[in-house]
């Protein structure tokens, strides 16, 4: 039995026609896209819309057009991308008191504003805000370390904190450092570059390099870490699933006074030899239930890159599981 298709017609003020062309996109490419993910009809005259479909679609087809109606406005191009994320948001776990609690947990620096996207990452941020260590878990794409570094820079501008470090382990996937040319730094530089790229986006590159130049943001390897307390500190370890748990143990026990620590990771991306525990695995399952430290867990609906990585990542785990299930 199928669901009796509904129409809704619904107008988006205020009219502009400019702001309506940004929204539509070159040859309405944008209303394309909302079509195609949806599975619904839309046409529109001028600022009235016509959404034709089931109706629950319906609902999220409106919803993501007023949204980027209102990006559209101050000259604001809509893209592709801009599309899919308000897409993601409007379609896993966005009901009006969610959306309406979101705008007052929006990350805010002076170069940007981000606003989570789902309820996981509306609770990752409420989390790192109010705990002083915290766990990111989840696939690639999810924005764990984007919006991690997001509260770092805020949490920095507000004074709350005097520094930023960003840590990741030097673990390769598949290759051996000692392969790469130039020295230590230049060998390590690679594995950081996520880092330096969410700093970048946040801070702007000139701003970024000064405060690298200052010593108030540190961009380093868990190696660096050993025999240092750090104090007054915000403290972001990425891809931890790739250290031991001599490692985990070690990081954790640097935190000092008035210093907060998000660690991100995906526990199936883990790159130590087959023998070695992964720290974040081990880390997770001594520290689930302590208090003052949350545990976020992120899932294959929460990625906000390319629809084609959810279902890749779906798909892996539906393929994992046959395995297990086969031994």
């Amino acid at each position: 039995m199928t669901n009796t298709p509904s129409t809704h017609t619904f107008h988006l003020e205020p009219y502009d026609a400019h702001q309506l062309a940004r929204l539509c996109g070159f040859l309405d490419g944008n209303l394309e896209l909302i079509r195609s993910r949806l599975g619904v009809d839309i046409a529109n005259r001028g600022n009235q819309f016509t959404i034709t479909g089931d109706a629950a679609a319906a609902r999220v087809a409106q919803h993501t057009l007023e949204r980027l109606y209102l990006d559209a406005q101050h000259d604001q191009e809509i893209s592709p991308d801009m599309v899919h994320l308000h897409l993601q948001t409007a379609s896993t776990h966005d009901t009006p008191s969610a959306k309406e609690h979101g705008k007052h947990i929006a990350v805010r620096t002076q170069k940007s504003r981000i606003e989570p996207r789902g309820e996981h990452q509306r609770l990752y941020v409420e989390r790192i805000r109010n705990h002083d260590v915290n766990f990111g878990i989840g696939p690639a794409g999810t924005g764990k370390t984007w919006l991690a570094v997001a509260c770092a820079v805020e949490a920095l501008e507000r004074e709350q904190v005097e520094r930023i470090l960003l840590v990741r382990p030097a673990v390769e996937a598949g290759e051996k450092l000692g392969f790469l040319p130039g020295d230590l730094t230049e060998k390590i530089d690679p594995y950081l570059r996520p880092l330096y790229d969410a700093l970048y986006e946040m801070l702007g590159y000139d701003q970024a390099i000064r405060l690298q130049e200052q010593n108030i943001i540190e961009v380093a390897p868990l190696a660096y870490m050993r025999g240092r307390t750090l104090n007054h500190s915000f403290i972001i370890l990425d891809e931890s699933q790739n250290t031991t748990s001599e490692q985990m143990k070690m990081f954790l026990t640097r935190i000092g006074f008035g210093s907060k620590a998000v660690i991100t990771g995906d526990m199936t991306q883990v790159d130590l030899p087959r023998h070695q525990t992964s720290g974040l695995v081990q880390a997770i399952n001594i520290l689930d239930g302590e208090a003052g430290i949350s545990i976020t867990q992120f899932d294959s609906k929460d990625v906000v890159r390319h629809p084609l990585v959810q279902r890749i990542i779906e798909a892996y785990e539906r393929y994992e599981q046959q395995q297990d299930s086969k031994d």
